[in-house]
């Protein structure tokens, strides 16, 4: 059977560094950080104080109020990147078989807020007996965010949410990816949104030691290969794209951002929380994502590099680049947008894939901020561009996109700047 080709045809991204593609964009280029004070909850009692949170956003701008209270923000946020994404698209959907447009979208958590103010109202109210929302279920399962993108458009193919942590939306991208190379769909859309910074969500961290406690200097908390790194930082939005068949887009005329070429999958099959100290499962999920991608390592321009932040898991990412490119990771531009944008969690490999599609778009490597304490840690090889601080230009073809979660789980997409 022969593969059909995929391109990426709509982008839609709401960001602790801006709410459309233009602006995000734009603060990602030009180094800017996305982290302040939490205003969700009062973090008096809380160890870490900061998180990287959406600034100015509107449920009403994209959805009717009264469906928009029925909604966990994580859906809000999902429902808010497909419109921007099937509008950039310029699908016609009146002149669509909408049995071949299908929805995989992904949630690491899901409606962890909608949890909290349930049980919190139940453990208040118990006396009376259990009073539960009706929309409880609904608003807190990680499924439903699909379902919503679904409704909202009458899209009635391939319809499923992907949770693997961290590299949740990276699996949606990949699984909508093969659905459609394999003929089961024309159009997909899919991504990641989360919304987690929450008294649950940041206490949760902060117990497992995870978060940077940089209180004092947030917005150069996230300092992703430097020495002096503590620790990721809670970040929340959503990312969106639409994936469609090649001929499908080309006979309707649609603008192609890229071409994705490659996934790959794998486990570290190591630690609950912690990468493999030596990489190997970030090793294989590059090599995977290769071999599908039938390409050479050397043809690689760019790497968006899962880079959290986190004193461990910085260093094994490193070890499998250079495992894994040998002496081509060294002509490499290999970057870190979390360190602008935080860590999105589940939504973190949608909004990282939009980054290395538009590095490719636009012939410039986002940088990596916040590298202040020189290259003094003797675990990493400073001699790899880690695009320190200020983005650089030069022509990305191919773009790789890395993303490595809790458990275990790691998921990699390349993109390559389309041709016929």
């Amino acid at each position: 059977m022969e593969l059909k080709r995929v391109v990426v045809t709509g982008l839609g991204a709401l960001t602790p560094i801006g709410n459309t593609i233009p602006e995000f964009w734009e603060n990602l280029v030009n180094g800017v950080s996305g982290a302040g004070p939490i205003t969700h909850f009062d973090t008096s009692l809380f160890k870490t104080k900061f998180a990287c949170e959406v600034k100015n956003f509107d449920a009403n701008q994209y959805i009717d109020r009264k469906e928009a209270r029925k909604m966990d923000r994580y859906t809000q946020y999902a429902v808010a990147v497909a419109k921007q994404a099937v509008t950039d698209s310029a699908l016609d959907l009146e002149k669509e078989d909408l049995n071949r447009i299908g929805v995989i979208f992904g949630a690491g958590i899901g409606g962890i807020q909608t949890f909290e103010e349930e049980v919190k109202n139940y453990a208040t109210n118990k006396e009376n007996g259990p009073k539960f929302n009706p929309f409880f279920i609904p608003k807190m399962i990680s499924d439903i965010a699909a379902g919503q993108i679904s409704i909202m458009y009458g899209f009635h193919g391939p319809n499923f949410a992907t949770v693997s942590a961290c590299a949740t939306s990276s699996n949606a991208i990949a699984d909508a990816f093969n659905y459609i190379r394999l003929n089961k769909a024309n159009v997909i859309v899919t991504g990641g949104s989360e919304a987690a910074i929450t008294e649950a969500g940041v206490g949760g961290f902060n117990a497992m030691h995870a978060l940077s406690t940089r209180n004092e200097d947030a917005t150069r908390a996230s300092r992703p290969f430097s020495a002096s790194r503590d620790g990721f930082i809670m970040g929340e939005g959503g990312g969106c794209l639409v994936l469609e068949e090649l001929e499908h887009a080309k006979a309707r005329g649609a603008k192609i951002y890229a071409e994705i070429v490659g996934s790959g999958l794998s486990a570290d099959a190591y630690h609950l929380t912690a990468s493999h100290p030596e990489g190997l499962g970030a090793m294989l999920v590059m090599k995977n994502a290769l071999e599908d991608a039938e390409m050479k390592p050397e043809e690689v321009d760019y790497i968006n590099v899962h880079g959290t932040s986190t004193p461990v898991g910085d260093i094994s990412e490193s070890k499998a680049i250079k495992e894994v490119f040998g002496e081509h990771a060294y002509k490499l531009n290999i970057s870190s947008t979390k360190s602008m944008t935080g860590h999105l969690l589940g939504a973190a490999g949608a909004v990282e894939a939009i980054a290395s599609i538009l590095a490719i778009k636009n012939g410039i490597v986002p940088p990596t901020i916040n590298h202040e304490d020189g290259d003094n840690d003797e675990n990493i090889d400073y001699n790899l561009n880690f695009t320190f601080n200020k983005a650089q230009k030069r022509e990305v073809n191919v773009a790789l996109s890395n993303t490595f979660g809790f458990g275990g789980h790691n998921a990699c997409v390349i993109f390559k700047k389309y041709s016929e």
